[in-house]
């Protein structure tokens, strides 16, 4: 019988960057990486280092692709004791464990918060941490912490354009804030580690000017330079132009009018993309007042469902769509799912005003006169609304425009450009 002393283990030898952050003893550590820096390479190290040592060590992330990418490189490692049968490997479950022990690797998804329930580990590894949900630290994983007082690593790029729409964070910006904090700490329970792409000695300098010569100066100071980003030069929305004109609910004055704006995917196919659901209201001050943004990624009939429930619940005067880029589906999709609600007591019967509208200028020709609403002090967020103004201060003309800020481009349009006149309305037959 082959003894553990008699096998090989192959494990990649750390490049400097993946060095030090290998070497801390922290108890919280926070990676912010470029793309393609070695970060999951440099998790996986860890995760067998600390397997060997005799620790049940926990990888998780949001998508099946990352996780095969960890998996790779754990089951290249441990290849030998595996064989030999010293180890014991589960592809279903992506489980590598020493038999009748506690010590495993286990690699899993947090796509959805709650499968990830009822497991401990003492060593937990969160990869991708930017596309998580808040929930997924904060009422699963921290818990899963106290019984073995788990060391757990945050690993994160910066939120961008490429990722926010598959992210399930609330907060775009909660994995930034959680790695500022590991840099301010000064107990030494947390540790912060920052490298970008050139870090990693072993990725091809020419692939890499390649890749950096077709992105964009935002894309490559996120994902190559691993920064988070501020203002964007060219943005037609800042930051701090949201924050000076934000108000809270007690300063929203009587409301004349209120449109829940949509902005739906090309086609009633693409069950996966988002749909842009935004509610405004204009004040009896003249001003608009952004109340909710009830963006949704589903089916059609669930985007659906969830604007004519918003709908109802705020008593808006009309629901606007666009139906540029095959979108007229969306009339159908929207009357059925009114009917099927009113039929169940989900949508009180009552009228739905529905409105189309066509894009017949350019992204940019719409967006500015509603910029400059709120350069005027005009428009009014009430609270915060972090995904959608990631997305209103991230983009820059010329750039696809993703849904949220759409949506809100077209609410303010029909409130602000558009009032008083109901321009084409018509009532929703179902």
């Amino acid at each position: 019988m082959v003894r553990p002393s008699e096998v090989t283990i192959r494990l990649k030898r750390p490049h400097p960057a993946q060095a030090r952050f290998l070497a801390s003893t922290a108890q919280r550590r926070a990676l912010k990486c470029g793309r393609r820096s070695g970060k999951t390479t440099g998790l996986g190290i860890l995760a067998v280092q600390d397997f060997l040592r005799g620790e049940r060590v926990l990888y998780h992330s949001p998508t099946s692709e990352q996780i095969l990418k960890f998996w790779a490189e754990v089951t290249a490692a441990l290849s030998e004791p595996i064989r030999h049968g010293i180890f014991r490997k589960n592809e279903t479950l992506h489980l590598i464990e020493l038999p009748g022990t506690e010590q495993c690797i286990r690699a899993k998804t947090a796509w959805e918060p709650d499968h990830l329930r009822g497991d401990f580990g003492s060593v937990i590894l969160l990869d991708e941490y930017q596309l998580f949900s808040e929930r997924c630290w904060g009422e699963v994983i921290a818990p899963m912490t106290l019984d073995r007082n788990a060391r757990v690593v945050f690993a994160m790029t910066p939120p961008s354009l490429r990722t926010i729409s598959i992210s399930k964070a609330s907060d775009p910006r909660h994995a930034t804030k959680l790695f500022q904090q590991a840099q301010s700490d000064t107990s030494g329970r947390w540790s912060a580690f920052y490298f970008t792409s050139f870090d990693n000695p072993h990725l091809s300098r020419q692939a890499l000017a390649d890749i950096t010569s077709d992105m964009s100066v935002r894309a490559y100071q996120q994902e190559i330079l691993a920064l988070d980003a501020l203002d964007v030069e060219g943005a037609l929305w800042t930051q701090d132009l949201l924050d000076r004109t934000r108000v809270g609910e007690m300063q929203v004055p009587p409301l004349s009018r209120i449109v829940v704006a949509l902005d739906p995917a090309a086609t009633s196919q693409e069950s996966s993309d988002e749909m842009g659901i935004v509610v405004a209201g204009l004040g009896t001050d003249g001003h608009g007042y952004t109340l909710r943004d009830a963006s949704l990624r589903g089916t059609p009939a669930a985007c659906a469902r969830m604007a004519l429930s918003v709908y109802d619940t705020v008593q808006a005067d009309a629901l606007i769509a666009e139906v540029n880029n095959g979108g007229e589906w969306i009339e159908t999709v929207v009357a059925f799912v009114a009917q099927e609600m009113e039929r169940t007591g989900a949508l009180p019967s009552r009228r739905v005003n529905y409105k189309t509208v066509h894009a017949s200028r350019n992204k940019q020709t719409r967006a500015e006169p509603i910029a400059a609403e709120y350069e005027h002090g005009r428009v009014h967020h009430v609270g915060t609304f972090p995904a959608l103004e990631s997305e209103m201060t991230g983009w820059v003309p010329g750039m696809p425009s993703p849904s949220r800020m759409d949506a809100t481009v077209w609410a303010y349009t029909e409130l602000l450009l558009h009032a008083p006149k109901k321009v084409g309305m018509m009532t929703l037959r179902y």
